[in-house]
């Protein structure tokens, strides 16, 4: 069989670069290596670094304007999570205060808040205090906020508040007779099925459930368990089409992290699982698939919470210690642009009117905000 030619290997690395995988040139060099002498591999590395330039200079630009800016709108007690749009265009967000962590002066813990912040005025006003540890947070079509509740004292649950008197039921708080481990994270379909993460990562519970899955609410409030094979399922999103349901696996090793910190609030190493963003067929009936892995992040941390615009491209909060931040993908898995974010990313949200093209990032103690050159559909 014929080696491969040099034309082969820049193909090769020019492949990496479209595909939008992060090119070390020294890795792309020692491709190239032998092939082609000293004076050739330097025009051609310069060749590479434009090419990579220009790519990622039109990828950013049409996605997140070279004159857009990273906003910080608000610090919390804790860490921030769970970013939604309500339909009055009101920012929503959790601020989860881990009980090993986030204490006062006497030592006494917070029950957790949600947070609401104004996009008209620039004030953020606490919305509910204690949260009972909200994380994720959704609007269903009537515009009541679902809440998944989780573990380190929080609910375990998920709840449904009607914003106009204020009430608060709760969805499902068990199944089969068993506490939920700590519901993380909800998206809900165009028929208002709701489907939630439960994994855990934190509190001092015991896991009850058998499995760490993906649950369906019913229209009727019956509960489902329709997802075993996703890991440790931290994110999820049902695509614009209704065809796809997207979940991300992120697993790091401990169930309560939290006990496991050092005297500075340092886990120790871990032994991390799976990190990948997962897509499943999304049935006519509620029920799933695995299609395939979208996105493998191995060894690097996994990703969390994620959105998406009006063509189905995925906007993920990835936090990689080595690159964390948004990262926007195809429906496919091709990554199209990239946001560096200071600290790793918990969710992100649209805005909703003349703010619909405003991505709301939860990272830290922090709320973010940047303008976009995206369409984004609501319902």
């Amino acid at each position: 069989m014929p080696k491969a030619s040099v034309f082969d290997s820049v193909e090769t690395v020019l492949a990496d670069l479209c595909k939008g995988k992060v090119v070390v040139f020294v890795e792309a060099e020692e491709k190239l290596k032998g092939e082609i002498n000293q004076r050739s591999l330097s025009m051609l590395r310069a060749t590479l670094l434009l090419f990579a330039f220009v790519s990622s200079s039109f990828a950013d630009d049409s996605i997140f304007p070279s004159d857009a800016k990273l906003e910080k709108l608000f610090t919390g007690h804790g860490e921030t999570e769970g970013v939604t749009s309500a339909p009055d265009g009101m920012i929503y967000f959790s601020d989860i205060t881990l009980s090993q962590i986030v204490r006062d002066e006497r030592g006494v813990t917070e029950g957790g808040h949600i947070w609401r912040y104004d996009p008209g005025t620039g004030k953020t006003t606490l919305f509910r205090s204690p949260s009972n540890k909200s994380n994720g947070l959704e609007f269903d079509a009537a515009g009541n906020l679902i809440a998944c509740e989780g573990a380190d004292y929080g609910g375990r649950r998920v709840s449904r508040t009607d914003m106009k008197t204020g009430l608060c039921s709760i969805l499902t708080a068990r199944f089969d007779g068993r506490p939920y481990n700590a519901p993380n994270d909800l998206g809900i379909d165009a028929k208002g099925r709701i489907y939630f993460t439960d994994p855990k990562y934190v509190g001092p519970e015991a896991l009850e459930q058998p499995e760490m899955g993906v649950y369906r609410i019913d229209t009727d409030n019956k509960v489902t368990r329709i997802i075993t094979d996703a890991g440790k399922p931290n994110g999820i999103l049902v695509s614009p089409d209704q065809r796809t349901l997207y979940v991300v696996c992120n697993d790091n090793g401990a169930e309560g992290v939290d006990a496991l910190l050092d005297a500075d609030k340092k886990p120790p190493p871990l032994r991390r699982g799976t990190m990948a963003l997962l897509a499943y067929d999304l049935h006519e009936d509620g029920s799933a698939t695995f299609r395939k892995v979208l996105v493998d992040y191995s060894p690097e941390a996994g990703p969390d919470g994620l959105t998406c615009d009006a063509k189905g491209n995925l906007f993920v909060a990835c936090r990689s210690e080595k690159r964390p931040g948004v990262c926007v993908y195809t429906p496919e898995g091709k990554e199209l642009a990239y946001l560096k974010v200071e600290h790793p990313p918990t969710n992100v949200a649209f805005g909703r009117g003349a703010d619909a093209a405003t991505l709301y990032i939860t990272a830290g103690s922090d709320l973010l905000r940047i303008k976009t050159g995206v369409s984004v559909k609501r319902s």
